[in-house]
């Protein structure tokens, strides 16, 4: 299987499950979290996330720009600011939001696949700016940024069943 039959594979599936899931989602509990434990995100900041999980790395990979402010790297980052606490995370205002930010970030994500195309996929190495000399191919990268949404729907997914909502192994896994 090439890099784009893989990606595309396991994009598809990610992102399908991760829609069936927000469906699920009960609009007046988006200020849910978990009971116990620390550090958790709300169900609106973890819809917020999931609009961003993949797609967007994977343009970041693709043309080195992470989004940030101009004369600001990545690299210069503390770790507070690479990965802020929940609480100063950002949050959807609604599932309509959620919906919107989740089918940008998959069009973006296969934007990428497609402009990247096989060869650079396959070849172009690259280091993650929090994993320094640790070059890996590009697919690589974009493999991980669809694992990086496939792990936050699965979160979605304990979210839900925690909250007593019937969801069972196939909305996990979906039916692709």
């Amino acid at each position: 299987m090439t890099w784009t039959g893989l990606l595309t594979t396991e994009m598809t599936a990610a992102y399908s499950t991760a829609e069936v899931l927000l469906d699920k989602v009960d609009p007046a509990r988006l200020q849910w979290k978990p009971p116990s434990g620390s550090n958790w995100m709300s169900v609106a900041q973890l819809l917020r996330h999931l609009g961003e999980a993949c797609g967007a790395g994977c343009r970041a990979f693709l043309t080195g720009d992470w989004g940030l402010p101009p004369g600001v790297r990545i690299e210069d980052l503390t770790p507070e600011q690479m990965l802020p606490p929940a609480e100063n995370l950002p949050a959807v205002e609604s599932l309509d939001e959620a919906r919107r930010l989740l089918a940008a970030d998959k069009a973006l994500a296969f934007e990428a696949i497609a402009q990247a195309g096989e060869q650079a996929l396959d070849t172009r190495l690259l280091e993650a700016p929090w994993a320094p000399g640790k070059p890996r191919p590009l697919g690589w990268h974009f493999l991980q940024m669809a694992a990086h949404l496939d792990r936050h729907k699965a979160q979605l997914f304990y979210y839900l069943k925690l909250q007593g909502l019937p969801v069972n192994t196939e909305d996990l896994w979906g039916n692709p």
